[in-house]
């Protein structure tokens, strides 16, 4: 039919197509009714726009109207996942605090990427091509880096077209996964402390948020490490119900610094198989880990590599937060449906610094680039653990990531202390939190901020303090903290 030629020599681009367009038959009519479905809308009188009806609805209660705050109600999946809610990062906010406040609060860099890294970014930057878009599934230079650098990791040969797909960071690699699978109402396991944006980013898809503990340690001589953070895996397969379809796993571990062991993930992983279930290893930290411990990953497992999507980040292996470059691999049965929607999100991710990405994994090897920074964040953790040593407080030592947990149950503030209206009413660690960072110039993040409201007192006891700084900051910072020594019981 002319129709059905005509539309396959638009996608064809054709040329002659326009004269078609502007010269209509009197049969595309009948073949345009013949080929596409006429869906009839049942036309009801409209009502009379209220604003008053709009803001009622928004805030269950008239308005004025006069009052044009509120004229559209936004989505009601807003008022899921703490979306709404005034997060931890605007609170302790470096505009909420002095001006001389050591932040070691959020967990970005306040150094540069390698130089190398940076030139190859300015290359980048001059050269045409990665200055437009890039495929969806990302730059063929940074996939093909991506595949040289973690196929012996992996154990086997990385598809580049099928198995590795470059995202706008790992969090949109992980939004991306949860729009490709969640169903309304399918549920999601996270251990808990959890990173705060798989919340909002389950609910935001449909998923419903199930809780399991990681349980701290109970010894009382504060030499504790992220290793002594357990699961208990009869209390794991309680929470599987029949609309389990997804369990999250962050090794290393943010908050904690836990870098799980090969029998713990065998564990996840039996139960994975059991009930069917996706698995989400969030690995952004895989190239931190101290002491010698081994980062076991999970799709490596029996049976785990269909069932598994992996996440990494440039931006935390080359100290570029901002770059907002990661990358997700797995079997095409996970990347495939997750490049349809990562396409429907963001299209394609920055081309330029997606090509200094990839001078980053291609280099990183012959410069020992990822061991000589090992020692240098094992060197920046030092720091933070002998200053908390001299001050006798309780801390738990990862074994991954650049976050440390200081127990700050011992932190003596005076309860009339003129804390904002932001901290009030959250848990005492917020409040711990607050007074260290105006009294002492130390800014951290109050732990249960990573918690659901039922866990949440097992993470009071906790602030997180990140040491993904020079060292130069982080001796000042060391320094300041001895003035706790006047607030401990």
């Amino acid at each position: 039919m002319k129709v059905a030629r005509f539309t396959e020599r638009v996608f064809a681009g054709e040329t002659q197509v326009e004269s078609d367009w502007k010269r209509p038959s009197e049969t595309m009519l009948p073949a345009f009714l013949a080929n596409f479905r006429v869906i009839r809308l049942s036309l009801r009188p409209l009502r009379p726009f209220s604003t008053s009806a709009r803001s009622m609805a928004l805030n269950g209660k008239p308005a004025s109207a006069h009052d044009r705050t509120n004229l559209i109600p936004f989505s009601s999946r807003l008022k899921e996942g703490r979306a709404l809610a005034q997060d931890v990062w605007s609170i302790f906010n470096v505009a909420n605090l002095p001006a001389d406040c050591i932040n070691l609060g959020q967990g970005y860099m306040n150094f540069p990427p390698p130089e190398w890294v940076r030139e190859a970014a300015e290359a980048a930057l001059r050269t045409v091509a990665p200055n437009h878009y890039s495929h969806p599934r990302g730059r063929i230079r940074l996939r093909e880096a991506i595949k040289a650098f973690y196929d012996p990791l992996f154990g086997r040969k990385l598809d580049v077209e099928s198995e590795i797909l470059v995202t706008s960071g790992a969090n949109e690699g992980q939004y991306s996964v949860f729009t490709a699978f969640l169903e309304q109402g399918d549920e999601v396991i996270m251990f808990e402390p959890f990173f705060d944006q798989y919340l909002p980013s389950v609910t935001f898809n449909g998923g419903k948020p199930v809780y399991v503990p990681l349980h701290p340690p109970s010894n009382s001589q504060g030499k504790s490490t992220s290793d002594d953070w357990t699961i208990d895996v009869d209390e794991l397969r309680r929470a599987i119900t029949p609309r389990t379809k997804m369990i999250i796993v962050n090794t290393p571990h943010n908050p904690v610094g836990k870098v799980f062991r090969k029998e713990e993930l065998e564990a996840i992983a039996s139960l994975a198989e059991e009930f069917n279930l996706l698995v989400m290893s969030d690995e952004v930290y895989d190239c931190l880990v101290f002491d010698g411990k081994e980062h076991v990953r999970i799709a490596n497992l029996p049976g785990m590599w269909d069932r598994t999507v992996t996440v990494g980040s440039a931006g935390k292996a080359f100290a570029a937060t901002g770059w907002r470059v990661g990358w997700l691999i797995g079997p095409p049965s996970i990347i495939q449906p997750t490049l349809a929607a990562t396409t429907r999100i963001v299209f394609c991710t920055n081309s330029p610094l997606q090509e200094a990405a990839a001078a980053g994994l291609e280099q990183a090897k012959e410069r020992r680039f990822f061991e000589i920074q090992r020692d240098q964040y094992a060197e920046r953790r030092a720091i933070l653990t002998d200053a908390f040593d001299r001050l006798g407080l309780k801390y738990t030592l990862p074994e991954g990531s650049y976050f440390i947990l200081l127990d700050i149950s011992d932190v003596d503030f005076p309860e009339d202390y003129p804390f904002p209206q932001s901290v009030l009413g959250r848990g005492r660690d917020f409040r711990a939190c607050w007074f260290i960072a105006l009294e002492v110039g130390v800014s951290s993040i109050p732990v249960s901020e990573f918690y659901c409201e039922e866990h949440a007192n097992i993470g009071e006891a906790y602030a997180r303090f990140a040491f993904c700084k020079d060292v130069d900051t982080l001796r000042q910072a060391a320094e300041r903290l001895q003035r706790l020594k006047k607030y401990l019981k």
